[in-house]
């Protein structure tokens, strides 16, 4: 008998992606990869800035593609080129977007200057969207492991997929309302000449709040009635050379006097970021009044009540920091108001 052929090896299976040998952990590696990611998303975003920036200067930069979608792809990009080895915890994911908005507005102070402003403003819609895309790059990071080059693509195209389809979408427009009270030690005859205006307001007249004392809009610094009754002018002067008038519209003495803003002096408004002009197409502060209720002897209730227009996606999300500015400028005033009637000047 002859011997018996040796058995034939038996063929193995390739090693499953999660089999593979690990990648080497070069820290410094990984530390460029880093850096190179953050410079990255920094260059995209600035792209999409500046080609908004020119295709649809009137909106592009308050829209849901800029606002939304591109923090979250770019906070998703850089999510996953930081984790090469998909070990680090969601709380590293998180940091990402914080990261990069402080990143953001340190560039913005040198470059954008009155606009860093604006970027304050809507760095809580970007850190929330940016923690969103962190968020969902953690969650499938280890499910994507041998198609990474696809799956940053697609981020970085989603932004521009959102631009091309914003347009095509309807823009809502809304109006609003905000209101702020101070109770007077005067009576309304007393009141009223401070209504008509107020001149020679000095720095310390006022109050302390966010608007003027932390984000930096202007304080008044005298107004002016020029006529009498409907159809007189009101001329507002504020701090940096700001002006404009208030065209009266209703007049009842002693009682209430109303007034349409008139912006047709810009000298002075370019301090601030022309997306926050008062007269923008997506902004523009349209009416205003005070409103006089006695409620005891010797007490007023003197009620400052301003009307504005928006025209965005996300009116609901502007209408906050409607509420919060105006509110400000409005308590400041009535502040001012109220010391001059009461005798602290």
């Amino acid at each position: 008998m002859g011997a018996e052929a040796p058995d034939a090896p038996i063929p193995q299976a390739p090693p499953a992606p999660d089999d593979r040998p690990p990648m080497p952990r070069d820290r410094a590696t990984a530390a460029y990869r880093i850096a190179a990611a953050f410079g990255v998303a920094l260059a995209f975003a600035l792209s999409v800035y500046t080609l908004l920036e020119v295709t649809r200067p009137s909106e592009g930069v308050i829209g849901f593609s800029f606002l939304l979608f591109l923090p979250a792809a770019l906070c998703a990009f850089i999510a996953y080129v930081a984790d090469p080895w998909a070990d680090k915890k969601l709380t590293s994911y998180l940091m990402v977007p914080v990261i990069l908005l402080i990143i953001v507005i340190l560039v913005s102070v040198p470059f954008l200057k009155e606009g860093t402003i604006c970027i304050v403003m809507l760095s809580p819609l970007w850190l929330g969207s940016g923690m969103m895309g962190a968020s969902l790059t953690y969650w499938v990071r280890k499910r994507i492991a041998n198609k990474g080059r696809t799956y940053c693509a697609a981020l970085l195209l989603l932004p521009i997929m959102a631009m091309q389809v914003e347009p095509r979408l309807p823009v809502p427009v809304e109006t609003a309302s905000v209101s702020r009270s101070v109770i007077i030690h005067a009576k309304p005859a007393e009141i009223w000449p401070l209504l008509e205006g107020v001149p020679n307001v000095r720095s310390d007249e006022g109050r302390w709040n966010i608007s003027q004392d932390v984000i930096g809009i202007p304080r008044p610094v005298g107004a002016s009635l020029v006529g009498n009754g409907i159809g007189a002018d009101r001329f507002a002067r504020w701090q940096q050379g700001i002006a404009f008038r208030e065209r009266i519209t209703q007049w009842d003495m002693h009682r209430h006097i109303g007034w349409d803003f008139l912006f047709d002096d810009m000298t002075g408004w370019d301090i601030t970021d022309r997306h926050l002009m008062p007269d923008s197409p997506y902004f523009r502060v349209e009416s205003g009044g005070y409103r006089l209720r006695p409620i005891g002897p010797n007490r007023t209730e003197v009620t400052l009540e301003t009307q504005y227009r928006m025209r965005t996606h996300l009116n609901g999300y502007a209408s906050l920091w409607g509420e919060l500015i105006l509110g400000d400028l409005e308590n400041n005033v009535l502040a001012v108001i109220r010391q001059r009637a009461e005798g602290h000047h």
